[in-house]
């Protein structure tokens, strides 16, 4: 098995606590507009590109809009909540700074760009340690395979670190190893431990040493 080179991280639920805000967003734009929200919802959409949870707004939720304007009013929304606080996850910055002395890092995120540029924008340490660059394609294992190429690195060589089952699978389907973190607000979602090289409780636990 080859040598760890690089450190793919997600940024929804690893970097940045965001998936409740996600979920507020959306619920509150679908009991707006009449939806049929329901509990499992944010289950569903944790993970899926734009383009799918738009659809997903649409198709499943029942909103009249096209997913197009449904995906840009969602954004318009996310932006704003970023500006009044953007809730970076505790240890985020502490553990690429840890990571960024021995591995390149690289984001791939299935949010939409603006919001990965605003998040980064908005927090100067992130962006200081490296984890700068961010991949974006229509599928989550494309992603993946993009930052692998763009960081020089064989996907076998390169650690993805997710906390949902979308991007777990994604992480190994482009042959990556794969590090879960489970997202602490969401314990439904803890993906098994078979689909992961490595389950940790916390980025307290990410360490080159845990990565190598």
């Amino acid at each position: 098995m080859s040598a760890v080179e690089a450190v793919v991280f997600d940024l929804d639920g690893v970097l940045i606590d965001s998936e409740q805000v996600w979920d507020e967003v959306r619920e509150q734009l679908a009991l707006e507009r009449g939806g049929r929200w329901h509990e499992q919802a944010q289950t569903d959409m944790m993970g899926m590109s734009s383009t799918e949870w738009s659809r997903y707004l649409h198709e499943v939720i029942g909103l009249a809009e096209p997913p197009e304007e449904l995906n840009a009013e969602v954004v318009r929304r996310m932006q704003a909540r970023y500006a009044e606080h953007l809730p970076l996850i505790d240890g985020a910055v502490e553990a690429s700074k840890r990571l960024a002395e021995v591995f390149r890092l690289a984001l791939a995120s299935s949010s939409n760009r603006p919001l990965t540029d605003a998040a980064l924008a908005d927090s100067s340490s992130l962006r200081d340690e490296g984890v700068l660059e961010r991949g974006r394609a229509r599928q989550a294992c494309s992603r993946r395979l993009s930052e692998a190429r763009r960081l020089e690195s064989a996907p076998a060589s390169c650690a993805a670190v997710e906390d949902s089952s979308n991007g777990i699978r994604a992480a190994r389907a482009a042959s990556m190893r794969v590090i879960a973190v489970p997202t602490r607000r969401y314990p439904r979602l803890e993906t098994p431990s078979s689909l992961a090289d490595l389950v940790l409780d916390s980025l307290a636990g990410l360490t080159p040493v845990v990565v190598a």
